[in-house]
């Protein structure tokens, strides 16, 4: 099977380790751009990039990097999120302010930072991480939805952009996986949620990551501009 390159930014953990470990059984080497390091040992296909994806200068410096080092980029991943939630009656302009630029900044600068690269050499895929609160919106959670939401809009308008240059953009938006992010949920409230879910469970970040495998390829060479939710059913 022939090697190919990929970047993606937040990758150290859930849903981003479970997306580059699923890359790299797929023969990809891949360069992920994130604070922390994967703890486990991935092997000489994995490249660490320290990077801050809030800071904009850092981040176009280690996009940049990462593309000298890899030569073609066959798929960008778009996985860095943070949240910050809380009524908009609390809301401070700073915790609105770091969620849109952690989730939606960074992967407008990603996008720009590699078009010249994509479009120069006439393939592609970019996968955007959104959410299905970027779909439906979520109470406390208005900062969270505007960038997923934004995210969406992003990736539509680029794929409108890149597809006469073979370029395909689309959108994976999760529903509740198991993560970090999770965790953090009392018993109660797990199980009010998955009340709401149709599939009865939550998801593993490895189906989120199955989909991007299936956008990455070549299986999907028809699919542009589209938002694919993985959330066992909660967007119907």
């Amino acid at each position: 099977m022939e090697k190919r390159n990929a970047i993606i930014t937040g990758g150290s953990r859930g849903i981003g380790l479970a997306i580059i470990k699923n890359l790299l059984a797929d023969n990809y080497e891949v360069w992920y751009l994130s604070r922390s390091e994967i703890e486990e040992d991935l092997g000489s296909m994995v490249h660490h990039i320290a990077c801050d994806v809030g800071d904009k200068e850092a981040l176009e410096s280690s996009l940049k990097i990462a593309v000298k080092e890899a030569g073609t980029v066959n798929v960008l991943v778009n996985n860095a999120g943070i949240t910050r939630d809380g009524l908009i009656m609390r809301m401070s302009n700073e915790n609105f302010e770091d969620v849109i630029n952690i989730n939606l900044t960074s992967t407008f600068i990603t996008c720009r930072t590699l078009s010249r690269t994509f479009l120069k050499q006439k393939f592609g895929s970019i996968i955007n991480i959104s959410s299905v609160v970027g779909v439906v919106g979520n109470g406390g959670q208005a900062n969270y939805a505007a960038s997923k939401a934004g995210i969406i809009g992003l990736s539509k308008s680029l794929a409108k952009e890149f597809a006469s240059r073979g370029v395909r953009v689309n959108c994976i938006a999760p529903g509740f996986i198991e993560t970090s992010m999770t965790d953090k949920l009392t018993e109660s409230q797990k199980e009010m949620i998955v009340e709401q879910i149709p599939l009865k469970k939550m998801g593993k970040p490895e189906m989120v990551a199955d989909c991007v495998k299936f956008l990455a390829s070549d299986a999907s060479s028809y699919i542009t501009g589209q938002v694919i939710c993985v959330d066992g059913g909660m967007v119907m």
